[in-house]
């Protein structure tokens, strides 16, 4: 497990970003508690249906606010009140904003300091999503539209979320996959790569793939598998592939300690012109399964391997070292993000076998 230091990629420990905390269903009537970022924090539904993260800690005595099954304000279901949430210890109160706004049994009133952390979190396409800074800034790019989730009358089904549980690796690890085409042959069954692109474009980077393919294709040797991927931020990555079945895959990763992330995986596949029945949602539930058997071939790699802190880069490769630069800009204070930024921007293209074209890189 190598750590965000060892990698060069900048003095923050965690990178900047929205990212997957949780299913929407795993926030229900009681409060939840989570571990990311190296820090505990706590996930509650309010009386409206809105999220709230907050710091796992009561500023009082520092008590966990989620892991208490036996306290009577538990026990009577007076821990969550409208939109704000009490300490199972003493009944402190906080609102929303993190302030609090009772202390039952105080006759002086409430301390000025008595806050809590809170954190900004959305809920969208099926997900809690969290916004991480370090530097405590607001987003500064939004979420992915997610359209297909509301697409469900022209007949695409929403995806379940499979949880992967933890690796022990550092995301660059995974985020290399974006520049790495020279795996695809030997470890997905990928077949005459026509094309294979990298566009690095400020908080969004793409990969651009088109080949044969040994079994996911209606004629090997000469059907085309037609794949965009491209991450917003560094944690949600999302591909489009285009067939008889037009799917949207998603791949979270979140950290949860330096060198350490925890994996989600998901797809959406349109199955009709019209709202899917029950053999179209069992359709696409298969075609979910097939493809995560797909890539249950990266996750066995980065579950054995250990930190490629130097890759040894030949020119066959893809631009490792431009997917590296361009996610120094999570780790970095927004104030350096441009100008990291500046340093990738553009489009780098490995392979062109298409008619006219010549590989080049940019």
């Amino acid at each position: 497990m190598a750590t965000t230091a060892e990698y060069g990629l900048g003095p923050l420990t965690y990178p900047r970003g929205w990212f997957m905390i949780g299913e929407s269903a795993d926030v229900a009537d009681k409060p939840v508690p989570l571990h990311f970022f190296g820090r505990d924090f706590v996930a509650y539904r309010g009386a409206s249906g809105k999220v709230y993260l907050i710091d796992a800690y009561c500023p009082h005595m520092r008590v966990h606010i989620a892991r208490n099954t036996t306290s009577y304000i538990v026990r009577d279901g007076d821990q969550i009140q409208g939109e704000s949430i009490r300490c199972p210890a003493h009944g402190w109160r906080f609102d929303p904003q993190g302030k609090c706004d009772d202390i039952p049994y105080s006759t002086h009133g409430i301390p000025k300091a008595a806050c809590i952390k809170t954190f900004p979190v959305r809920e969208k396409a099926g997900v809690i999503w969290m916004w991480h800074d370090e530097e405590g800034g607001e987003p500064e790019f939004d979420l992915p539209a997610f359209a297909e989730w509301d697409m469900e009358g022209e007949g695409w089904v929403r995806w379940r979320i499979d949880s992967l549980g933890t690796l022990p690796v550092h995301p660059q690890e995974i985020l290399d996959n974006m520049a790495d085409v020279a795996h695809f042959i030997p470890v997905h069954g990928s077949q005459n790569i026509a094309w294979f692109e990298n566009k690095y474009a400020d908080h969004i980077m793409i990969q651009s793939f088109g080949a044969g393919h040994r079994t996911l294709v209606s004629a090997p040797g000469e059907d085309m598998l037609v794949n965009d991927t491209w991450y917003t931020g560094p944690g949600i990555l999302l591909s489009r592939m285009e067939g008889t079945h037009p799917s949207v895959i998603m791949i979270c990763n979140t950290p949860v300690e330096d060198g350490e992330v925890r994996c989600w995986y998901a797809l959406a596949v349109k199955v009709s012109e019209s709202r899917a029945d029950e053999a179209g949602i069992s359709m696409a539930r298969t075609y979910q399964d097939v493809a995560l058997e797909a890539f249950a071939q990266d996750f066995e790699l980065w579950q054995h391997k250990q930190a490629a802190l130097n890759i040894m880069q030949i020119p066959d490769d893809g631009p490792f070292h431009k997917g590296r630069i361009w996610h120094r800009q999570f780790y970095n204070p927004r104030d350096k993000a441009a100008d990291i930024r500046e340093r990738v921007n553009g489009v780098h293209t490995s392979i062109d076998n298409r008619p006219g074209a010549k590989s080049r890189a940019a």
